[in-house]
C-alpha cells in the first residue's frame, strides 16, 4: 500500500502537494505505455510525444519542434527522419513563406495519435469513475490549476487536415 501524505504531517503544502503529483505522475506514466502498446512496433515514447506537440500545435518549423520537446535540433531531425519514413510526418514549403520547410502531421500520424489518446483516455475514464462526485470537482479544479500554472496549453478540437495534406490556417 502506498502511503498516503496529507498537509499537517509535518510538510508544509508544497512537499505534500509535490508528493501527490508525483504519485499521480507514475500511475499516468504507467497509463501512457500501456496505451502505446497497439502502436509500439511504429514509434517510441519520444517519437509519440512529438507526434503529440505536432497535433496539439499544429505544423511546425523544425526548430519550433525542437523548442517545443525541450530537445535539440538534430535530435529533432532523427525523430523527423523516421517518422517521415514510416509515412506519420510530412515535411512541406511553407505556402506564407517558400523558404522555409513546415513539419505536420500525415492523415495516418493523426490516425496514431486519435487512437493511443483514445486508449489513454479509456483507461483514464475507468479510473476517474471509482471517484466520488465531489472528489472528480476538486480533481478538475486542481489539475486546471496544475495545467495552467506549468503552461500546458487547454485540451483543443484535434487538428483538420486539409485533403491535400496541410493544416487549417498555415
Amino acid at each position: 500500500m502506498v502511503e498516503q501524505i496529507q498537509p499537517g504531517d509535518g510538510m508544509d503544502d508544497v512537499d505534500a502537494v509535490t508528493g501527490a503529483v508525483l504519485t499521480a505522475s507514475r500511475l499516468l506514466v504507467a497509463v501512457s505505455a500501456r496505451s502505446l502498446a497497439s502502436v509500439e512496433d511504429r514509434v517510441t515514447l519520444h517519437q509519440f510525444r512529438l507526434l503529440v506537440v505536432l497535433s496539439t500545435h499544429g505544423a511546425a518549423k523544425l526548430v519550433l519542434l525542437a523548442e517545443r520537446l525541450g530537445v535539440s535540433p538534430s535530435t529533432a531531425m532523427r525523430m523527423v527522419d523516421r517518422l517521415i519514413g514510416v509515412g506519420l510526418v510530412n515535411r512541406r514549403t511553407n505556402p506564407d513563406n517558400r523558404r522555409e520547410t513546415v513539419l505536420q502531421l500525415t492523415p495516418e500520424g493523426a490516425r496514431i495519435v486519435e487512437e493511443v489518446m483514445a486508449s489513454r483516455r479509456k483507461e483514464i475514464a475507468s479510473i476517474v469513475k471509482r471517484l466520488a462526485p465531489g472528489q472528480r470537482a476538486a480533481l478538475i479544479a486542481a489539475l486546471t490549476a496544475f495545467n495552467e500554472a506549468g503552461g500546458e496549453p487547454a485540451p483543443a478540437r484535434p487538428v483538420e487536415l486539409h485533403p491535400l495534406g496541410w493544416t487549417d490556417g498555415t
